[in-house]
């Protein structure tokens, strides 16, 4: 059971932001006791991505498990500092669409938060993609025809995901794993929508043959991606064990993508970019 109170990892960089990541789930005991939780894990990437910048960007990662049921615990809207100008929502086992009781209070602040605190950002990971748009008008179901998208999956970019990826007009994909049946059906739109100003462009910056909704991305608020940039191959094949164990994805549909575990994927560019977010480099991109 993981510990209620948070934990920060502390980064001396000058120009850092501090971010704060919302673990919904926790990994496979080998990645736990290997690389920590998955806020670990993310801190490490992301500390990565910016010493790979230049010049460099740094972040300070602060980490609150927030599965109540398991002993996790939600923070009371006036326990997110003002320092925190950064959020990130992992992904989980639990469903995005479902009611259960501390997925609602998670939106209920992730709502708070969106309308009170406008200096913060957010990005969600495959649940935390899920829970950010269905928080702010989209619709979020299972895939209609019971079918997983797993492991290695190759994205079409849009014109806008190319340019938060920094990619040329020849760069027409990138590559993520993937772990999941729900996705966005619908995403949010500015419509009579009262968390998001009139006009306000909701773009989809990817889909795959599976999912049409690959990511979110709202100028200077949103940049989210149902893809997990954090997976490499022990955690995609662990985590694939994990379902099959649960009885929710079928064994030779694991075995199919576990061949697909070691292919090079893209999470490192997408880390950079999320980065690049929360620092306002890419704030031009409409």
């Amino acid at each position: 059971m993981a510990p209620p109170e948070a934990r920060l990892i502390p980064n001396d960089h000058p120009e850092k932001v501090r971010m704060l990541v919302l673990e919904t789930d926790e990994p496979h005991p080998d990645t736990q006791r290997e690389k920590g939780s998955f806020g670990d894990v993310l801190n490490e990437l992301f500390v990565k991505a910016g010493e790979e910048h230049d010049p460099k960007l740094g972040i300070e990662t602060v980490m609150q498990y927030v599965v109540e049921p398991d002993g996790g615990k939600i923070p009371k809207k006036e326990e997110i500092g003002d320092d925190v100008h950064a959020i990130l929502i992992t992904g989980s086992v639990y469903d995005a669409h479902g009611d259960d009781e501390w997925v609602m209070k998670l939106m209920d602040l992730i709502k708070y938060l969106w309308i009170n605190r406008p200096d913060i950002r957010f990005t969600g990971i495959c649940f935390g993609h899920q829970i950010l748009a269905r928080t702010l008008g989209g619709t979020v179901e299972p895939n209609a025809d019971g079918e997983w998208e797993l492991s290695h999956t190759a994205i079409t970019l849009t014109d806008v995901g190319r340019s938060l990826f920094n990619l040329p007009s020849t760069e027409k994909y990138i590559y993520l794993h993937q772990m999941h049946l729900d996705h966005v059906v619908d995403p949010p739109s500015s419509e009579g929508n009262e968390l998001i100003k009139s006009g306000t462009k909701v773009h989809v910056w990817g889909q795959s043959e599976h999912t049409g909704v690959q990511g979110l991305y709202i100028q200077c608020r949103l940049f989210s991606t149902q893809g997990h940039m954090e997976f490499d191959e022990k955690m995609v094949k662990r985590q694939l064990e994990m379902r099959v164990e649960a009885g929710s994805v079928k064994l030779e549909d694991a075995d199919e993508a576990a061949e697909r575990a070691d292919w090079m994927h893209d999470g490192l560019i997408v880390a950079k970019a999320v980065l690049r977010f929360f620092h306002g480099d890419d704030d031009s991109v409409e």
